[in-house]
């Protein structure tokens, strides 16, 4: 790899952290900031970047994650016993619950399936056992999209190393140097 191609790499892996941790914070758009940057480091460095393939695959992993995180909510609640109400409250909570930042990410589900299940004539321990379903399976939504992050840093990278073009003599033998005079 030449002297080019590390610094664009180490670039693009330093935006692509931001988006990981962006998959637990919901200021920071997450996996889809993965792609992006994968995207930016191809268009810059054209074949010597991460291949056609596997652009496509972090193209597939970042609709997984999309489904995983809207869904992680309401399959939360349905696991502990919501109803139908409970499933959809939870996945409302979480849509009014972006309005409210973080706290509101966080509540939101619990409230929204909690809600619905009492409206819905369900007693207040069904209705709150819904609620932390919801919280729970949000939490592991997150969770699935922080592994699909390093799931495409991780092919990102190897695509990327293999693709690069070998540094020329001359640059092996700077970087040599360089590392020797330090």
């Amino acid at each position: 790899m030449t002297i080019e191609q590390i610094i664009g790499l180490i670039l693009a892996l330093l935006v692509m952290s931001i988006g990981a941790v962006g998959s637990l914070l919901p200021a920071i758009p997450g996996v889809p900031l993965v792609l992006v940057a994968a995207i930016g480091h191809r268009w810059y460095f054209g074949l010597h970047s991460a291949s056609n393939w596997v652009l496509a695959v972090l193209t597939g992993l970042v609709v997984l994650s999309l489904l995983v995180d809207y869904l992680g909510s309401a399959l939360g609640a349905k696991k502990l016993g919501a109803s139908w109400r409970g499933v959809v409250g939870s996945m409302v909570g979480l849509i009014v619950g972006v309005f409210f930042g973080f706290p509101g990410l966080i509540l939101g589900p619990f409230v929204g399936a909690a809600l619905f299940e009492l409206a819905g004539g369900r007693d207040w321990v069904v209705s709150t056992r819904a609620g932390v379903g919801a919280i729970l399976g949000m939490l592991l939504g997150s969770l699935g999209k922080l592994v699909c992050c390093f799931t495409m840093m991780a092919l990102f990278t190897m695509s990327t190393i293999a693709n690069s073009k070998p540094a020329s003599l001359g640059q092996r033998a700077t970087g040599f140097l360089a590392c020797l005079a330090q």
